[in-house]
């Protein structure tokens, strides 16, 4: 296995945030709606960035709320500023293996930035690309990183924590590998999908990146 690139996911991926994004929309919600919603209507929601979710709940006020759901999302993130253990770890072995890295995530702009803030990982990352405000684009984008490295697919690792993850990986090509270790992995549903490589801890990615990167 010749590998050049790894691509990220990052909530439930690189970082605990999780549980930052479902607070910061219920209390968005209960603001601009008035109720609080549950975790499957919140599921409902995702797919597009932020930005889309508000447009479409929000259309005359969505920069308002939106911008109360980042505040929210700044307040509530310090709680869980630190990746996972053995992430920095992980993405210093690879750098040091001369693997390029970047995150393709599903998140908007504005959160982005607040969780590379608090984590403090956007050093390692050279191409860093955001959601789309239409839906779940994560092959477009997937794509395009390849595209800027010049890289073909069998080059390139993508690793994400959810299935939709491991469909996209599969639809560009690249090396599809489940991060199963956040306590909001749906982990059955995960391995349902067929990853090449599934791993339920940082240190057992780790060690496989030390023997076959």
């Amino acid at each position: 296995m010749k590998l050049k690139g790894f691509i990220f996911d990052l909530d439930g991926t690189l970082i605990n945030s999780l549980p930052v994004v479902h607070a910061s929309f219920r209390n968005t919600l209960i603001k601009y709606i008035g109720r609080e919603y549950s975790s499957k209507e919140l599921a409902s929601l995702f797919g597009p960035s932020e930005e889309g979710i508000f447009r479409k709940l929000f259309p005359d006020s969505w920069e308002e709320s939106l911008q109360f759901y980042l505040d929210e999302y700044d307040r509530i993130h310090a709680q869980y500023a630190e990746p996972f253990p053995g992430v920095r770890e992980a993405l210093a072995l690879l750098k040091e293996r001369g693997i390029r890295l970047a995150i393709v995530s599903g998140k908007g702009p504005g959160s982005m930035e607040i969780s590379l803030k608090h984590s403090g990982l956007k050093p390692f990352f050279e191409v860093i690309i955001t959601g789309s405000e239409y839906g779940a684009s994560k092959p477009e984008h997937i794509q395009q990183v390849l595209k800027a490295w010049n890289y073909l697919p069998e080059d390139v690792a993508y690793v994400g924590d959810i299935a939709y993850d491991v469909k996209a990986a599969k639809e560009v090509g690249v090396l599809p590998i489940s991060a199963i270790w956040a306590e909001t992995a749906q982990v059955q549903k995960v391995l349902d999908m067929n990853p090449a490589f599934a791993f339920d801890n940082v240190e057992a990615f780790i060690e496989w990146i030390k023997q076959v990167v």
